[in-house]
């Protein structure tokens, strides 16, 4: 079943309605699993950075799964599955979808609501190749059916431990980026890792707000 770009933020912003009015074009994700699955060790043992990927679309479920353990809320506090200091929580993940690279989903830029777990939508269209180019040209990233970018927006966490807040954003990203590689390894899918970017163009490509700061990209789907 294909859904169009227009239809889908229609029906986000229904959703978003239905669910009390977290973000009026919200997409909500299926509830992640938080019990069960591949043991760690093993997920730990296999997980490698992956570089070619099948030509197959990922679901919704897989979506919400890789998001929440990235870094989504795992706790009636509103505390995450990435630990950050003081709990400013200075990053957001975005969302690069190809064409046909998930099942009910347009291709597009989507923002993740993390309190919601939910996709808003940003910018339509694959911008995979776009991306690509931003990064040095790295066209090897194009094969994954999605990309996960993590932007920081330092102020967040500067306001309250000044300069050393940046390095604290650097660290947090590294654990999110972890959490992310060992679900999807978990999920029978591969991840790469891609920090050689032009920051502007990137910036420009995905639609970011001028603080969100690009820090790694990670392409995600089928080992090929």
């Amino acid at each position: 079943m294909h859904i169009g770009w227009s239809l889908i933020m229609t029906i986000g912003i229904l959703l978003g309605q239905s669910s009390g009015g977290q973000g009026a074009e919200a997409i909500k994700l299926p509830p992640p699993a938080t019990r069960g699955g591949r043991p760690l060790a093993e997920a730990l043992q296999d997980r490698r950075t992956v570089r070619a990927f099948a030509s197959r679309s990922l679901d919704l479920g897989q979506i919400s799964q890789l998001l929440w353990s990235a870094d989504g809320v795992s706790d009636p506090r509103g505390l995450r599955t990435a630990p950050s200091a003081g709990a400013t929580y200075p990053l957001d993940l975005y969302l690069v979808v190809g064409e046909r690279g998930v099942q009910d989903l347009p291709a597009g830029v989507y923002r993740y609501q993390v309190a919601a777990h939910a996709l808003f939508p940003v910018a339509p269209g694959d911008v995979r190749a776009a991306v690509a180019r931003a990064s040095l040209h790295q066209s090897w990233i194009t094969q994954a059916p999605v990309m996960v970018v993590i932007t920081g927006e330092y102020r967040r966490c500067a306001a309250r431990y000044g300069e050393r807040g940046v390095r604290y954003t650097h660290m947090e990203a590294g654990n999110v980026s972890q959490n992310l590689f060992l679900a999807a390894e978990a999920l029978g899918l591969g991840a790469g890792i891609v920090g050689a970017f032009e920051d502007k163009p990137l910036a420009q490509v995905l639609k970011l707000p001028p603080a969100h700061e690009p820090l790694l990209v990670m392409p995600v789907g089928y080992k090929s």
